[in-house]
């Protein structure tokens, strides 16, 4: 394999998916030596089929506001690869939703999902609705007609989407009372599903805990925890919510939340009810955080920028793709930061991830940091599948497992010479290797 020769073939196949082209990249550069190292790879085309979505669905999706005008939004699932299980993977509601970010969020799943240790395969979907300003009938008939065109590609042995940026429990709701209509059965196809119809509890924090289990893993190698940290979050959604209330269980100080407007710095903590108004202020549907500041007036509110300059001893950016560039690294390494932990899909940038492991910086990858949701989903599959529910110690403690484990191969297959800990090789070959004999063993199909 030739990363270069194979990069360029698909920047000329697939123009303009630049969020695709640099997930990619990421796991070949990664995974090469390796590849190269295993001829049974190579013969069977693992990398050339892997890269290649098995399928792609784009479908127009129509709905009628409240005052009775049609709207058309256009809508999307993609799915990967299906070697080690179901497709699995969320969908999205954002306008920024286009196929490039899908199929980058699509082809990282792979890898997450493998990691997890469970049968998941890996997909993603959505569309760029917007449901900020929508009333929740407009959202109802919205998922609807989504799901008009979907349901008859997903299914609980077939694919099994999630929620994700824009769909929460609501959305999930109305995605699977039409699916449930349209199929005339009740079966676990969809996750993220309310407590009362098959849901599993901490699902809407799992991904947040995930993330500071990790992150606990990772500081232990360096004898340090959570205790007396300062702490610099971005995002202020579900995965927010969950780092912050996990980081105060161990200890740790968060200072900071962020929205598209801006970021807080509350240097007291967001804890107590803090932690409870970052709910409140999710469920007004309005995506920005300075309100925080007219409640707790301790609080600064920095307008237009990301919290990467604040002094603090960890960082778990929480919010979306890019988020954490070249500065905000050399910020954060400048102030004294000893640990990254990703807790949204791909926040930091190739140049973010340089500078941080240059730097000796302990830094985790999202596919191995954030998989605690899909794994909790997982999870929630495995209760549907049975007809039980298992009570939040027993959830709790499955999901601290796998990302034990997780952590453990990160470092069975990154650590280098010197000892310092490559979480993204790690994590790249530990996932690919799963899903790479899967596929030799089964055959050109």
């Amino acid at each position: 394999m030739n990363v270069d020769i194979l990069m360029n073939d698909l920047t000329r196949r697939t123009p303009g998916e630049i969020e695709y082209h640099q997930a990619v990249r990421e796991v070949l550069e990664s995974i090469e030596e390796l590849y190269n190292e295993n001829p049974q790879f190579e013969s069977a085309q693992i990398i050339e089929r892997l890269i290649e979505p098995d399928r792609i669905f784009i479908f127009k999706v129509p709905w009628e506001d409240d005052q009775g005008k049609i709207h058309v939004n256009r809508g999307y699932r993609i799915q990967f690869n299906n070697a080690i299980g179901p497709y699995k993977g969320g969908l999205r509601f954002h306008p920024s939703v286009n196929l490039s970010i899908l199929k980058f969020l699509g082809f990282e799943q792979i890898f997450k999902n493998s990691l997890t240790s469970l049968p998941m395969g890996g997909a993603k979907g959505g569309s760029d609705f917007d449901p900020k300003g929508k009333s929740n009938r407009e959202i109802m008939r919205f998922c609807q007609s989504f799901m008009l065109e979907l349901w008859n590609h997903i299914g609980p042995d077939t694919d099994v989407p999630a929620g994700d940026i824009g769909v929460g429990a609501r959305e999930i709701g109305y995605l699977y009372g039409i699916y449930r209509k349209l199929a005339r059965e009740n079966t676990g196809v969809l996750t993220g599903k309310g407590l009362n119809w098959g849901g599993s509890l901490i699902r809407p924090e799992a991904t947040g805990y995930g993330v500071v289990y990790f992150a606990q893993e990772m500081l232990a190698l360096k004898n340090e925890t959570f205790e007396g940290k300062k702490v610099a979050v971005s995002g202020f959604g579900n995965v927010a919510w969950g780092v912050v209330r996990k980081v105060n269980e161990l200890g740790g100080k968060v200072v900071t939340l962020s929205g598209p407007d801006g970021y807080i710095y509350d240097p007291e903590g967001v804890s107590g009810d803090k932690i409870e108004y970052m709910l409140e202020l999710r469920a007004t549907n309005e995506d920005i955080v300075r309100p925080y500041t007219f409640e707790y007036q301790e609080a600064e509110f920095f307008q237009g920028k990301h919290p990467w300059d604040v002094p603090v001893d960890i960082a778990l950016p929480c919010a979306t793709q890019n988020e954490l560039n070249q500065e905000d690294a050399e910020n954060l390494v400048k102030n004294g930061c000893i640990c990254v932990c990703e807790g949204a899909n791909m926040p930091c940038t190739p140049e973010a991830i340089m500078v941080l492991q240059n730097n000796k910086i302990l830094y985790s990858p999202g596919k191995a940091s954030n998989a605690g949701g899909v794994a909790t989903s997982g999870l929630e599959m495995a209760q549907n599948s049975m007809k039980i529910n298992w009570s939040k110690e027993e959830v709790d403690k499955r999901l601290h497992h796998i990302m034990t484990q997780i952590h453990h191969n990160c470092v069975k297959y990154g650590t280098l010479p010197d000892g310092y800990v490559d979480y993204v090789k790690g994590a790249n070959i530990a996932g690919f290797l799963k899903v790479a004999n899967a596929m030799v063993d089964q055959g050109m199909y």
